[in-house]
């Protein structure tokens, strides 16, 4: 079962947010940003409140800077998790019509897509309902690189499928991944031969820190900052 962290705090979505653009790209939606020639390709993979999320295409605005071509998926096909106070919404209902099974094949096809346009390495990053998708693409030659941020719930036989190299940026208090298993799944990686791994847990934030933080809190907005800057620097290392 989903934490309830992972749907608290939603966003105020916007269609027409970002400096990119939406495009069909595998038969979804996609909000598309960064160099069109680009070779190098960025798969960034919502949370639940999805791809119009005006914090999570401003991430993608600042990765596309570096020479990325960034794409922003739309996952739920329209159907973000709404307000989740209101007492119609059937969360379990939700989750089941959205699973990351389809999640992952979905992005494989996108992936496919990308490749066709000439794209020869990718990176995804995936938060919450999105770093579980990515860790399942981490277990197949379809992604070079992972970066997870406050991921949902991950099995370690998750984590023993992963073969490219990975990075989990975890939450301080977070009952979804919680500290103490992001570490154990750190040692697990550890010992995989020939898998880069890194670990970095982000003291006193809340799941969903990296895109769903406060813009007048300084300290929150200097950790979600930061948790994207490692992000940067791990596809900048990987993604060649």
């Amino acid at each position: 079962m989903a934490s309830s962290q992972c749907f608290d705090n939603p966003p105020i979505l916007s269609s027409t947010s970002g400096v990119g653009s939406v495009q069909e790209l595998g038969g979804l939606k996609t909000y598309v940003t960064g160099p069109q020639d680009s070779n190098l390709a960025i798969l960034l993979i919502s949370d639940v409140f999805g791809y119009e999320a005006p914090k999570l295409r401003k991430l993608a605005d600042k990765v596309s800077a570096n020479g990325f071509l960034v794409v922003v998926p739309d996952f739920f096909y329209g159907d973000p998790y709404g307000d989740p106070i209101d007492p119609k919404l059937d969360r379990e209902a939700w989750r089941k019509a959205h699973g990351k099974d389809k999640g992952c094949e979905d992005a494989k096809t996108v992936i496919s897509a990308l490749r066709s346009k000439g794209v020869t390495s990718v990176g995804a990053g995936g938060f919450c309902w999105g770093g579980v998708v990515v860790v399942k693409l981490a277990s197949s030659d379809y992604i070079q690189a992972g970066v997870v941020l406050h991921p949902g719930r991950i099995t370690e036989d998750e984590i023993n499928e992963v073969k490219c190299p990975i990075s989990i940026l975890g939450a301080e208090i977070d009952n979804a991944s919680p500290p103490e298993q992001m570490k154990h799944f750190g040692e697990i990686l550890s010992a995989k031969p020939g898998v880069d791994s890194f670990v970095k847990i982000f003291p006193g934030v809340n799941h969903g820190w990296s895109v769903r933080y406060d813009d007048d809190n300084e300290s929150a907005v200097k950790s979600a900052e930061e948790s994207h800057e490692d992000m940067l620097d791990w596809f900048t290392k990987y993604i060649k």
